[in-house]
């Protein structure tokens, strides 16, 4: 296939607001041969291996974790950061955003779905390159956690202390065996997160061995449950490091400093935002503004296309609305809460969608759960199990994903209908 086909750098802001980044259309086989490369670099020589979300939480999480074990610290040169920036930043295939706190899941975290996200900016077919750090970041999405334990179990060396970061499993099975294997090559394994986590799942992880702290998902992120968990005297630049980042993962929007980490983490490579906030902490160089200065124009761009397309549907009491497009979940639900919507769900090129609530509709787990997915109460994210081919693909992009939308709109009259039925009783 003629690569100017799958390149969107160069499309119109329409054309790409439609269609999925590069990293869609690369085989999977071909993305799992690269990650086996970046994994077996990274964790060459490694002490601690992290599994973390690549969003502002998860990397937040790694950051602490480096200091912790006082990591060398790699700040990139502004120099090298501009020739980064000539990158086309196409999104990668990432399942959800539980890449956000509320990606969670990207969507899905599962944000538990997600996303989670590989970086925009990043090259999927980049040569994996040696990394000075003891401290090894594997990134992952929580559809795929079970794939980097599995790396850690391979490539790691006897004896390495592992964590997972802001990754919630939504079936034991899902990552059982692999967990299993990890736990033999390591000599201690810590799970923190702060997602909803099943009761039977957490338990299940605990017994196989795992530190497994869960914090609430109303009240912290997963750099707090770190930030708190670890025997180590934080300087307070990761204090605030922690508050900032839990400011955009909960959805608070009372630090504007917030949006600025979470693009950041969003545009560029996880290992660039983690020495960067390990620098510069929260109040980021004039270099990151200027750059995420110019990332916004395009992402406002693909915001608007996305909020001329939403629709509003009346489900049991609580308006929904609906729309399509590669874009920024966040500011698109909160634009069309500002229309009037309880509950909103942004349908992803690739396949995925964001699902995110207000204080009127908090069961957007529970919405998600019913299509693949996963998250938080008021921020979730989900991939239905819809596509068996590539004219399934298609008809989705030039759809507008209605079939997506069908499905999960139909999963919150099933999830309120169940609601008004618990209230008959």
């Amino acid at each position: 296939m003629d690569e100017e086909l799958i390149d969107s750098g160069d499309l119109s802001i329409a054309r790409k607001s439609v269609l999925p980044g590069t990293g869609f259309f690369l085989p999977d086989t071909l993305e799992e041969d690269v990650e086996d490369e970046q994994a077996a670099a990274a964790l060459e020589g490694a002490e601690v291996a992290v599994v973390a979300d690549p969003d502002a939480d998860g990397l937040a999480c790694v950051a602490l974790l480096r200091e912790a074990y006082d990591d060398v610290r790699n700040v990139p040169e502004p120099d090298a950061a501009d020739e980064d920036d000539e990158s086309d930043g196409d999104e990668a295939d990432t399942p959800i955003e539980a890449t956000d706190a509320a990606d969670a899941v990207d969507d899905a975290d599962a944000d538990a779905v997600a996303a989670g996200l590989a970086a925009e900016a990043v090259d999927p077919l980049e040569e994996p390159e040696p990394t000075p750090h003891e401290v090894a970041l594997l990134p992952a999405s929580p559809h795929d956690v079970e794939d980097a334990l599995a790396r850690v179990a391979e490539f790691g060396d006897e004896g390495i202390d592992l964590y997972v970061c802001d990754l919630a499993p939504d079936k034991y099975e899902y990552v059982e065996e692999e967990l299993e294997a990890a736990l033999e090559t390591a000599d201690r394994v810590s799970w923190y997160d702060h997602h909803q986590w099943n009761d039977e799942v957490a338990q299940s992880v605990r017994d196989a061995g795992v530190d497994l702290v869960v914090g609430d998902s109303d009240e912290e992120c997963s750099a707090d449950v770190v930030y708190r968990s670890l025997e180590y005297d934080f300087s307070p630049m990761y204090e605030e490091l922690a508050a900032v980042t839990r400011d955009h993962d909960l959805w608070l929007r009372e630090d504007p400093r917030s949006d600025d980490l979470a693009d950041y983490a969003y545009w560029t490579d996880p290992a660039e935002y983690v020495e960067v906030v390990r620098e510069y902490g929260v109040d980021l160089p004039e270099w990151v503004r200027e750059f995420l200065a110019e990332r916004r124009e395009e992402k406002q761009a693909l915001i608007d296309q996305a909020l001329g397309r939403a629709e509003f549907r009346e489900i049991g009491g609580y308006t929904v609305g609906v729309t399509y497009g590669r874009c920024s979940q966040n500011e698109v639900a909160e634009g069309m809460r500002e229309r009037g919507a309880d509950a909103s769900v942004v349908v992803k090129p690739a396949g995925s969608a964001s699902i995110r609530g207000t204080d009127e509709f908090d069961r957007c787990h529970e919405v998600a759960g019913k299509v693949n997915g996963g998250g938080h109460p008021k921020a979730a994210g989900c991939k239905p199990d819809i596509y068996d081919d590539m004219l399934d693909f298609a008809t989705h992009w030039t759809s507008r994903g209605a079939v997506t939308k069908q499905v999960i709109l139909d999963a919150f009259r099933e999830v309120v209908a169940d609601g008004s039925e618990d209230g008959d009783d």
